[in-house]
């Protein structure tokens, strides 16, 4: 399914499904977005080596150009509570202001209660992400495989009482990286992000 989004320029942006081809832009956007600290980061330590979930990972396009990305992870909250882990989310920067991120999580999210899963993880900017029911109550029991700043740690219930109780550690579950012979494949099949 296809999602059109108008923006104050004559181009069209379409949200879709993430394709092969569209890694290696996703990857520049990325790079341009957050810079190469991006995979030092704590939340990749849950992407690395995995694909991301089933059907979540979306792109918008104007025309042939990659715009925007966002992705969502398996993840378990402590034992054998699944969630999601959404990240990272990122617009080309001349099109921040268009509303191509907000149309990319609402899309995501939509999709992700449409597959019933019950919660949704990041960590992010809270002004941002409060707009989409992202927040701070009912994460204090749970931690992260690296350095964490607990306000930018945020859940949300697409199942209310999802996050009730969750404690313990975020750990990566899902289907793992296509590998060769021990080796994580390069360029296009370099899905981790």
């Amino acid at each position: 399914m296809a999602i059109h989004v108008s923006i104050s320029n004559p181009a069209s942006v379409v949200i879709a499904d993430e394709q092969l081809r569209h890694i290696d832009a996703r990857e520049s956007l990325l790079d341009a977005a957050f810079g190469p600290e991006r995979l030092g980061k704590t939340s990749e330590r849950l992407r690395e080596g995995r694909l991301p979930a089933d059907g979540l990972a979306l792109v918008a396009t104007a025309g042939e150009r990659l715009v925007g990305t966002v992705r969502l992870w398996n993840v378990t909250l402590g034992p054998s509570r699944p969630s999601l882990l959404l990240g990272p989310l990122a617009v080309d920067g001349t099109l921040r202001a268009a509303g191509i991120g907000g149309q990319l999580m609402r899309a995501a999210l939509g999709r992700a209660k449409d597959e019933g899963h019950a919660s949704v993880i990041l960590v992010g900017d809270a002004p941002y992400y409060s707009r989409f029911g992202f927040g701070a109550a009912k994460m204090d029991k749970l931690w992260m495989p690296g350095p964490l700043d607990r306000a930018r740690f945020l859940g949300l219930e697409l199942v209310p009482g999802a996050l009730d109780g969750a404690r313990g550690l975020v750990s990566p579950t899902g289907v793992e990286a296509p590998r060769w012979r021990d080796v994580e494949l390069p360029g296009a099949w370099r899905i981790a992000a």
